[in-house]
């Protein structure tokens, strides 16, 4: 028979070969899913919508009036209101009057351009009749309400950006241009639209730059290297990538829908979790290679040893997200399938390009390279306390004092979490006036302060009363006992004669309310406006809407989802940890750490909110967010400790394991909860009071779960329970055989 001494030697390069073609191949997988995703991103602004009253279900009563009161306006008429001031409110002249009169005269013919592409005139975008000057009793303003054309102000052709930036752009110079020595602001729905998409643009630029600047400055931190720093990065990238693009075909597509708020929380989620995943992989990965000369030996090991804790992490934030399909509100709803496709193309990305790239060797953790130590030559290794002490520093510290007073360390922690839990009823979401939604000085907000200063409050935002013809006179009537309204309603009459203008059997009133939007009062009036109405004799339905009608609608749609979101979530994220650990005990342990872990986060936040930064109030959504992320996030440390904890209870016991997973995995963990929390620190450079609120809440509460309920509260816990934590099926006792 014939010798062949050669073949034992050409299995292992045989091996080489096909594992360097399988690496080759998922780089131009995800060369190519990038060449797509990362255009996408830039397109994303083009497919939002910012608009509050598309939000709303359609069954909500303002949303119903406002589909009536299309009928009763010259096409889909988007309000910008211009609002011409006098310098030091001294009252107009006759030359000033006359250039706001001439400049609305001439308003349809203002020419609109975007970098110097022409996108026709004003004229092009209006509503209605050229607007005229109305002005005011005080006589130092004048008003032109400049009635656009909604789809025409919000068409998308292409991928082109739609107009309304450029329309509000054109008014806002021309005005300016024709103040003769005052001031020119454009307010109305048109122009705070623009100006929440002027915020918002730099979401692509500036928010991306903050975040991935601040997660390299960590990961050369954490590493102390020079290159794999620049391998996770890439990875979140590629994943943002990835996400980006999938949401932009189903936004352009109006599968789901898409706005600023959404956009900017895709980006930060899908950078901090790409970048905890691939933070658990890598510190796997170097301590595996301790135990192996070859690369892909240890990449095997510890790619199935993170793909159980990394796919619970990311099954519980996908699920969590998607239990807001449950909301009434579309805005909250788009959120879970948005936020959901960013999880797990960072999941996929962690787990397909970050280990492609890290199986080109050891050379990634220049200048600090993990080699085989001499004391793993035995595979069966398993290092003692000294090991894991001079190896993990401060943990082993740390584990050694959970260890030492476990009871009285989960007790004290508990109390002290619960103390913060109780300012968490003085956290004021009951939603916010139109005029604090931005943290920093806008044109719309300008135009808004001047039309309340010199026109009858709400003017520029009537209530609308839907009324079927014969009930008119009786409406007038029982809106004239409702305090807090300006004047008598009127009825919308057709075009230049008092005759009511009459669709489908019904009318259109109007009246003016002296309260502010989006405050108790605003919302009071709403209420008393609808039980008046409501109260008449049937004669047919009777519909209150207008922008003060859709803040109460919001609100109060916002109220039920808490009521219907939150226990979904909690029995979802209860169900993943019984899977995960297959005991009972141990994941409601999780559960309830958790629980007070976003109590202390939102009353610490209460507190900052109300006396430090002097907020006015927040979006009603702002809890909802925040108890979605911190819950299902927050869980995620958890998760990573608790799983590392049952494989070393196996191995330790019920105390020594879960001491020693606290040790192992301490470091790693909180690199990944400051990851996380400084990514979602980023969204803050958005000058938005929701995401600014959103940003505070869940960077602190990632770092109290990280440094606080992971390292302290839940392994005293489990240490205290010892045994009884994993009940029912505890980890069955191993030898120290781990490979």
């Amino acid at each position: 028979m014939t010798e062949h001494p050669t073949r034992p030697a050409t299995r292992p390069a045989r091996s080489g070969v096909i594992r360097g073609l399988g690496i080759v191949g998922v780089l131009v997988l995800w060369l190519a899913i990038a060449s797509f995703g990362g255009p996408s991103i830039g397109k994303l602004s083009s497919v939002q919508s910012n608009s509050a009253e598309a939000f709303l279900p359609t069954s909500a009563e303002s949303a119903r009036a406002a589909e009536l009161a299309k009928g009763f306006t010259q096409g889909d008429a988007l309000p910008a209101f211009v609002v011409f001031t006098t310098p030091e409110g001294s009252s107009a002249t006759a030359d000033q009057l006359a250039s706001w009169q001439a400049w609305a005269t001439a308003l349809p013919g203002i020419a609109v351009d975007r970098d110097g592409t022409s996108l026709g005139t004003v004229g092009d975008y209006l509503a209605g009749p050229p607007p005229a000057l109305i002005p005011s009793q005080d006589g130092v303003a004048g008003l032109v309400v400049v009635p656009l054309s909604s789809s025409k102000a919000n068409d998308r052709a292409g991928d082109a950006e739609p107009p309304l930036d450029a329309v509000i752009e054109a008014l806002r110079t021309g005005a300016e241009a024709a103040a003769a020595g005052g001031e020119a602001h454009v307010a109305g729905s048109a122009g705070l639209i623009a100006d929440l998409g002027a915020a918002f643009a730099g979401i692509d630029g500036l928010l991306l730059l903050v975040a991935l600047g601040a997660v390299l400055v960590i990961l050369f931190l954490v590493y102390r290297a020079v290159a794999l720093p620049f391998a996770v990065l890439l990875t979140s990238v590629f994943g943002l990538s990835m996400a980006g693009g999938i949401v932009y075909l189903l936004a352009s597509a109006d599968v789901l829908t898409l706005n600023g708020q959404s956009q900017g929380i895709l980006f930060i989620l899908t950078v901090g979790a790409a970048t905890d995943y691939g933070l658990l992989l890598v510190s796997r990965f170097r301590e595996e290679l301790e135990h192996t000369d070859s690369v892909p030996t240890a990449m095997s090991r510890a790619w199935r040893a993170c793909l159980e804790p990394i796919a619970a992490s990311a099954g519980t934030v996908i699920i969590g997200l998607l239990c807001l399909l449950l909301s009434d509100l579309s805005s909250n709803k788009s959120l879970g399938p948005v936020g959901a496709i960013g999880i797990a193309s960072a999941f996929v990305a962690a787990l397909t390009l970050l280990p492609a790239l890290l199986l080109t060797g050891r050379w990634l953790f220049w200048p600090r390279i993990p080699k085989r130590a001499a004391v793993a030559a035995d595979p069966g290794h398993d290092p003692d306390d000294a090991e894991l002490a001079a190896a993990h520093g401060i943990w082993a510290r740390v584990a050694r004092l959970v260890g030492r007073h476990p009871r009285r360390i989960w007790v004290i922690t508990a109390a002290v979490l619960a103390a913060a839990c109780i300012a968490v009823p003085t956290f004021k979401a009951s939603g916010t006036a139109e005029t604090d939604v931005f943290l920093t000085d806008v044109d719309s907000i300008a135009g808004t302060d001047a039309l309340a200063a010199h026109f009858p409050g709400g003017s520029g935002n009537p209530i609308l009363v839907i009324a079927p013809e014969g009930s008119a006179d009786a409406v007038i009537t029982a809106l004239g006992a409702v305090p807090d309204l300006v004047g008598p309603a009127t009825v919308t009459t057709v075009t230049g004669t008092q005759t009511p203008l009459v669709v489908d059997g019904r009318v259109e009133l109007q009246v003016t309310a002296s309260t502010e939007i989006g405050t108790a009062a605003g919302e009071d009036t709403v209420r008393a406006v609808r039980a008046a109405v409501h109260a008449l004799p049937a004669g047919g339905e009777i519909l209150v809407g207008g922008n003060a009608a859709v803040q109460l609608d919001t609100l109060e749609t916002s109220q039920h989802d808490l009521r219907i979101i939150i226990p979904a979530i909690l029995l979802a994220v209860l169900l993943v940890l019984i899977l995960l650990l297959r005991a009972l005990i141990a994941p409601l342990l999780l559960l309830l750490a958790t629980l007070l872990s976003f109590g202390t986060a939102m009353g610490i936040s209460a507190l900052v909110f109300n006396h430090l930064f002097d907020f006015p109030g927040a979006d009603p959504a702002v809890p909802l967010f925040a108890f979605v992320f911190l819950v299902a996030l927050g869980v995620d440390y958890s998760i990573f400790l608790m799983t590392r904890a049952r494989e070393e209870v196996a191995l330790h016991g019920p105390r020594d394991g879960v001491l020693r997973s606290l040790t192992v995995t301490g470091g790693v963990i909180t690199s990944a909860g400051v990851v996380l929390a400084a990514t979602f620190a980023a969204l803050s450079v958005i000058p938005i009071l929701f995401l600014a609120q959103i940003a505070f809440i869940v960077a602190f509460g990632v770092l109290l779960d990280t440094l606080v309920v992971r390292t302290l509260l839940v392994p005293a816990l489990a240490v205290d329970a010892g045994r009884f934590a994993w009940w029912p099926i505890p980890p069955k006792p191993r030898s120290h055989q781990r490979r």
